[in-house]
């Protein structure tokens, strides 16, 4: 999408044009008047050499509109991703969209469907598996905390069971200040050279400012980090109605916007032209809980009119949706990760994070992710529309069937209906009650249950051995510098 322009807007417009630019003219002013508070001194000194104000005791940088509006300039409209064979994969860009698993859970729901546990690393290559496997799937993602492994090296060895077992592309990140360095690291082992990797993406780092305007050292470090190693990213604000922004959704997505975009600057001021994903993660503050639904229908609500501005700034956007805060796969998880996923996807995000998410994305199941992606396929079926040409609207096919004719027996059934219909799998319960009965009377649950265990019988796509090894050399190294040890896998 072209900068500042209203051309190609996605099917849900949840705000009207005057209403994202009366958004953008507030973000620019709090970015001016009020600032943003960097935790690092670095980030601050380096804002502070490309023109912004800044007050070096307090940490507070105050962003000159100009500025502002070049970084915006500077960002590339898409990001072009590539596989794990340095294949380009997608562009990710206008309003197509892709989907991926939740990212970050602590916890998975095991089989019995009520019972929690902390996740593994094995948990996490099943979900590879997964991800992998079935195709609404776009990407991975570092889906569960692997508690199994020292937490200097969690992310880290996420992406590389991910570059073990899949060839799709990452969504990722770094929970401390060395982590996108020794990523790095991996990623070099994969393309073979530090410039390969900067000329063919194979991941996007999620960067997370903590409400209100504020960037700690860690995410201050990893912007910084990804600029000058050329890696895309994309920024994470959590806006959080009533507690950590204000409680009006429309002030939630002027601070979001502003969050943004002071990311954005210090990104594009260190490496003009970094691909960067206009990304974050609404959640709802509720009154009477005090806890934090992110499947809540406000919290979609921020994040279709923060997809809109990052449509008016021409970037490529992200959000977390398809999953719920229900703590078993139930009705509610049904209908928040379906509706949230609808809505998300009309509002045209790039990417949307979140498929076998529960619990406030404390919890992942892995059956769930198997249930997500009958949903997701349903949402690309939509998004694909109704085709109109001469053939599909079948005008001649009608006059020669005529009233009481037989359409089950021609050729343009035969050629169409594949490609009209989404053909969910057996996940999917059609039957009649008759067969449903005689089948067992098998619910949702345990067929996706079976539709996993068949997938884990399947082969995979694991990496080269060439490749694999220089991998595992790569994680021994950076482990070794982190001070512990990890386990090297197939």
């Amino acid at each position: 999408m072209a900068k500042f322009d209203f051309a190609g807007l996605p099917p849900l417009t949840i705000l009207k044009p005057d209403q994202i630019e009366q958004v953008h003219a507030n973000a620019l002013k709090i970015l001016e008047d009020v600032g943003v508070y960097f935790d690092s001194d670095e980030a601050v000194g380096i804002l502070a050499d490309a023109g912004c104000t800044v007050d070096r005791d307090a940490k507070i940088v105050k962003f000159p509109s100009s500025l502002v509006l070049k970084c915006i300039e500077l960002a590339p409209e898409t990001i072009r991703l590539y596989d794990r064979d340095g294949e380009l994969y997608t562009e990710l860009g206008g309003n197509k969209v892709h989907f991926d698993p939740c990212s970050c859970p602590s916890n998975v729901l095991l089989d019995d469907g009520v019972s929690i546990r902390q996740s593994s690393v094995e948990d996490l290559k099943t979900i590879i598996k997964v991800a992998d496997t079935l195709d609404q799937y776009d990407l991975q993602s570092g889906a569960v905390v692997c508690h199994d492994v020292p937490v200097a090296m969690d992310t880290i060895y996420a992406n590389y069971l991910i570059m073990k077992g899949s060839k799709k592309p990452i969504i990722d990140g770094a929970i401390d200040v060395p982590g996108v360095r020794r990523t790095f690291e991996l990623f070099k082992a994969i393309r073979g050279s530090e410039q390969a990797v900067r000329e063919k993406p194979y991941a996007i780092f999620d960067i997370c400012p903590a409400p209100p305007l504020k960037w700690s050292e860690i995410s201050s470090a990893n912007i910084i980090d990804c600029a000058r190693l050329g890696l895309p990213i994309e920024t994470i604000s959590l806006p959080l109605p009533g507690a950590g922004s204000p409680v009006t959704l429309a002030g939630s997505i002027v601070q979001h916007t502003a969050e943004t975009l002071s990311g954005l600057v210090l990104a594009q001021v260190i490496h003009p032209g970094l691909p960067f994903s206009y990304g974050g993660a609404p959640v709802l503050f509720d009154m009477r809980t005090t806890t934090t639904p992110m499947a809540a229908l406000e919290a979609n609500m921020i994040s279709c009119g923060y997809a809109l501005m990052g449509k008016y700034y021409g970037l490529p956007t992200h959000t977390y949706a398809t999953l719920s805060d229900a703590k078993v796969v139930d009705y509610q998880a049904g209908y928040e990760t379906a509706m949230s996923g609808l809505l998300c996807a009309l509002s045209g995000f790039n990417m949307i994070s979140g498929a076998g998410g529960l619990d406030y994305v404390a919890e992942f199941s892995i059956e769930k992710l198997v249930m997500d992606a009958e949903v997701i396929g349903m949402i690309k079926r939509l998004l694909r529309g109704i085709e109109f040409n001469e053939e599909t609207l079948a005008q001649a096919l009608i006059y020669e069937i005529g009233p009481g004719g037989d359409f089950l027996k021609s050729k343009h059934t035969r050629k169409w209906f594949k490609r009209e219909q989404y053909m969910p799998s057996p996940v999917v319960d059609r039957q009649d009650r008759a067969n449903w009965d005689a089948a067992g009377q098998v619910g949702i649950y345990q067929r996706a249950k079976e539709q996993l265990a068949a997938i884990r019988q399947q082969p995979g796509r694991p990496l080269d051995t060439d490749r694999s090894r220089a991998l595992d050399q790569a994680l021994m190294d950076v482990a070794a510098e982190a001070g512990v040890t990890v386990p090297l896998t197939d």
